[in-house]
């Protein structure tokens, strides 16, 4: 409530006592529209725009260049009996759940390792570097190792193995690719879960240690519990990164003949690529963003049970 004030030889005036009336208050209310309407012009123009006309243009069979054809759920029915498809969602959630257990095992151990360690910037960066580099350079460099003639055939030939691994065919590219998305993406990870470990108190650990508790229960009652809120993010950073998994596939599948990545190996992102914009065949835009909407919708779900999974009450320390 204003409070009435006066002094000798002026008016009263109202006190603001929750500073609403200040001047400095208003100007932030004038500037705060002409500030926040670029952003949500971008975020409607960009983003809800788009997901609006995918959602309509899923309802419909249109190549770009025809007028669109209503068909109602057909397209996500015809998603349903693709094998391709379902191949491509398959891999996508092997890649989620495959290359996200190991990757956090591994982000796990070196957190356990590097937080005792001296020098753990120094690792903290190399580890990292991986996840900087190009996807381009991992097929390049796939190609030099893998290849019938490549690195690790000269090395196994050199030791005595007649046959080695076909390492780039059909049956062994997804298990290389799996293996090079835990090598590229660990120190990510790594690194945003130690920067919460490093803000844990060094007494706690002490008072474990003078307990008689070693590393493993240092990590499982200290650690883990007191960055769990990180760690929950993390796994939703890598819930959303792991659907749009795309070039990695597309230069690891396509480095053994050249003519794209086998559909063993497909993923959503990549199913959407192959039948929107390769030029085989005639663009099926209905399919493409049926296809789009419905892994939206998949990752959604996923994320919301993850979260709920995953929720905690906070710890103060």
């Amino acid at each position: 409530m204003a409070v009435l004030t006066a002094g000798r030889g002026r008016a009263a005036v109202p006190a603001a006592g929750n500073g609403r009336g200040t001047p400095l208050a208003v100007r932030r209310r004038r500037l705060f529209w002409p500030f926040v309407t670029p952003a949500l012009a971008c975020l409607v123009l960009f983003y809800l725009g788009p997901l609006l006309f995918g959602v309509w243009t899923s309802l419909h069979r249109w190549d770009g260049f025809t007028p669109m054809t209503w068909r109602g759920l057909g397209n996500y029915r015809a998603l349903l009996d693709d094998p391709f498809f379902r191949t491509s969602v398959a891999n996508t959630f092997k890649i989620l759940i495959y290359v996200g257990v190991i990757m956090f095992v591994l982000s796990f151990a070196l957190t356990m390792v590097l937080r005792d360690m001296s020098g753990k910037k120094f690792v903290r960066a190399v580890i990292f570097f991986p996840h900087i580099v190009n996807a381009m350079v991992f097929g390049v460099l796939a190609g030099f190792l893998f290849n019938p003639n490549g690195l690790a055939n000269s090395v196994l030939a050199a030791i005595g193995v007649d046959d080695p691994p076909k390492w780039l065919s059909v049956d062994n590219v997804f298990t290389l690719i799996l293996a090079t998305m835990v090598f590229t993406t660990t120190g990510f990870y790594v690194t945003i879960i130690m920067a919460s470990v490093d803000n844990i108190p060094l007494y706690l650990y002490e008072d474990a240690e003078l307990a008689g508790a070693g590393s493993f229960r240092k990590f499982w009652h200290i650690t883990l519990p007191l960055s769990w809120d990180v760690i929950s993010v993390c796994a939703v950073l890598w819930t959303i990164s792991s659907v749009k998994v795309f070039e990695l596939v597309l230069v690891f599948g396509g480095s053994n003949t050249g003519s794209g990545p086998p559909v063993e190996t497909w993923t959503s992102a990549l199913y959407i690529y192959r039948n929107a914009f390769t030029g085989d065949s005639i663009p099926q835009f209905g399919m493409v963003c049926a296809a789009g909407i419905t892994s939206l919708v998949l990752v959604a779900v996923f994320t919301l049970l993850l979260r709920r999974l995953m929720r905690r009450d906070p710890i103060e320390y």
